[in-house]
């Protein structure tokens, strides 16, 4: 059997990083990252984006040596992708601190609203189930983390980590802030608003949670199998006939209803926001759906039906 060598270069320098002799043709990407460690143990395999050309895309980990455009001598490129944080810890950090942060306001600990409000509590019902609402969001976000989602990649770049939460527990401490305000004023159209908004909300996480299961059931576990997915019996999941990410449009959708509900302006701009950039990721998976298979759906759009 004839064995590659495979020399490893730096990206940017083109310097020699190091040199494999007697690699199999089998060897995937993955084991050669190992390799590259224990010549380079600062560069841990999650670090490591090994590519065929200086600027070009980083190989997958579970592409074979023997299946690249590569002669029995290859070379790589490396990339320092710098220190990674798993995907698991990053979600339950960035999910578990608007949870204590909004109940911080709504506790009205000291120091929020002045010494004669504190520990009081507010009048308005829609208060209460406001931070019901929410509570119950980010406690099933939190759930989802460690028992339904399967994570295509480990890791992330450990920088994000302080951008995400920057994010998340900036806005929860905004909107806090105002629904639990002692002045706080309930919505102009009174409970027929508040109802039709729960049922928003709750319609909402229930299609998003279908959906998670449903993309849950697509990936075995401990693989980075991608298939097409399709409607279930649960008619939750029967939003897939018309978008790719059916998620984030029942994301979207419990966001609106908590806006309407609670009447608060720092919720509308979260709502705002987390669409834009939920628009942005559909975009790229179903631009990704469309390349990888042929027989997709033609009718789906990437988050709103028809249009977006």
């Amino acid at each position: 059997m004839k064995h590659y060598e495979v020399e490893i270069l730096d990206a940017k320098t083109r310097e020699k990083l190091c040199f494999l002799d007697k690699v199999e043709p089998q060897a995937t990407i993955a084991e050669i990252k190992n390799l590259f460690t224990k010549t380079h143990p600062q560069w841990y395999p999650a670090r490591q984006s090994l590519r065929l050309d200086p600027k070009g895309k980083s190989l997958k980990d579970e592409d074979v040596l023997q299946k690249l455009p590569v002669g029995t001598t290859a070379t790589l490129y490396f990339r320092d992708l710098g220190a990674q944080i798993s995907w698991v810890t990053v979600f339950l950090t960035e999910y578990a601190g608007p949870l204590f942060i909004y109940l911080l306001f709504y506790f009205r600990v000291p120091f929020i609203y002045g010494h004669k409000y504190d520990f009081t509590s507010s009048r308005h019902t829609v208060v209460h189930l406001a931070c019901i609402c929410h509570s119950f969001h980010y406690v099933k976000r939190l759930l989802e983390t460690l028992f339904v989602h399967r994570f295509s990649h480990g890791t992330m770049p450990l920088r994000n980590i302080f951008k995400n939460c920057t994010y998340y527990w900036g806005f929860a401490a905004w909107m806090a802030y105002y629904i639990n305000h002692p002045l706080y004023t309930p919505p102009t159209y009174g409970a027929q608003q508040i109802k039709l908004a729960l049922a928003i909300f709750v319609i909402c996480q229930l299609g998003n949670f279908s959906i998670h299961m449903a993309l849950r059931d697509l990936r075995p576990a401990g693989s980075k199998t991608r298939k097409i997915p399709y409607p279930t019996k649960n008619p939750f999941t029967w939003l897939f006939l018309l978008v790719s990410c059916p998620n984030y449009t029942y994301e979207v959708g419990s966001w609106i209803g908590f806006a309407i509900m609670t009447q608060c302006l720092p919720v509308a701009l979260f709502s705002l926001v987390g669409f834009t950039q939920m628009t942005i990721w559909a975009k790229g998976k179903h631009r990704s759906y469309l390349k990888e298979f042929r027989d997709y759906p033609p009718l789906r759009m990437p988050i709103i039906p028809f249009l977006l």
